[in-house]
């Protein structure tokens, strides 16, 4: 039996996302019933008058996923975003051609690293963005369902979050998508920060969004394996309102350049860790 999904064609057996937000224990406000649709939404200034809508600006890292990368790009709602970056982190398959057959824009970063990545691209969001716009961030492997990006933007453009996570433990979770030491590291990883910084988190996902204001202001710098927990942890400190929502996870395409080794499960795990205790 397959589920249509908006955005993209029939998934097989696509569990449904618990439509609920969870505040971070600095925020609290009513849980929501919003489902994955593409809405459009007008601001208003303090005086009332009707501007004009933000931009939502996509940021997917990719590392040679030229198997995955055209469908993350198909699959996210063309009418909720402006422009979707790809950032091709010296990849040595057809990711950066796949990606810009996909419709997407590609910015090259040859320096290895998630976090390098992410930066290349945020450089290229600068050159467009206001203070009021959002800037979405997922992973390129296809674990993600990126027509869910409805229901991450939503606290945003309610003005109940400043930065939105998108928990993977909240949601459903295909058997086998995350191995048992990413799920023990993230475990250990949000309990560190719920104990040292007063907020709680229960993933630190790549599935996010957050306004570009609040992204400057975090300043962020980490290359690699820090990237995610870094923006969570200043987040944390600065006292913005962050909030997680449920989404949903399945196998991702390939093998994990992170999880699927040794050397990188102990490098991820030591970064990560070193962050949390390095903003304290």
């Amino acid at each position: 039996m397959q589920q249509r999904v908006a955005g993209g064609g029939a998934r097989p057996n696509q569990p449904s996302p618990k439509n609920k937000i969870y505040p971070s224990d600095a925020c609290q406000f009513a849980d929501s019933t919003m489902g994955p649709q593409a809405v459009t939404f007008v601001l208003y200034s303090n005086d009332g008058i009707m501007r004009e809508t933000e931009s939502v600006y996509v940021v997917i890292p990719a590392y040679n996923e030229e198997a995955s990368i055209g469908k993350v790009v198909a699959e996210i709602p063309k009418d909720l975003v402006s422009e979707i970056v790809v950032c091709n982190n010296n990849s040595s398959d057809r990711t950066a051609e796949v990606a810009r057959k996909a419709g997407a824009r590609v910015v090259d970063q040859p320096k290895p690293g998630y976090g390098n990545a992410c930066l290349k691209g945020l450089e290229y969001v600068r050159t467009k963005a206001r203070n009021e716009d959002i800037v979405v961030f997922l992973d390129g492997d296809y674990s993600d369902y990126p027509e869910e990006m409805p229901l991450v933007i939503a606290p945003l453009r309610e003005g109940k979050a400043d930065l939105v996570i998108g928990s993977r433990a909240l949601g459903n979770r295909e058997k086998g998508a995350m191995m048992p030491q990413q799920e023990f590291g993230n475990w250990l990883a949000t309990f560190l920060i719920r104990k040292l910084y007063k907020v709680h988190f229960t993933d630190l996902g790549p599935f996010r969004a957050i306004r570009w204001e609040m992204l400057e202001q975090i300043h962020m710098v980490d290359t690699n394996y820090g990237w995610t927990v870094e923006m969570q942890v200043k987040a944390a400190k600065m006292g913005l309102k962050c909030v997680e929502v449920p989404v949903n996870y399945k196998k991702r395409i390939g093998v994990s350049k992170v999880t699927g080794t040794i050397k990188g499960t102990i490098m991820a795990g030591y970064k990560i860790l070193w962050t949390i205790f390095k903003y304290l």
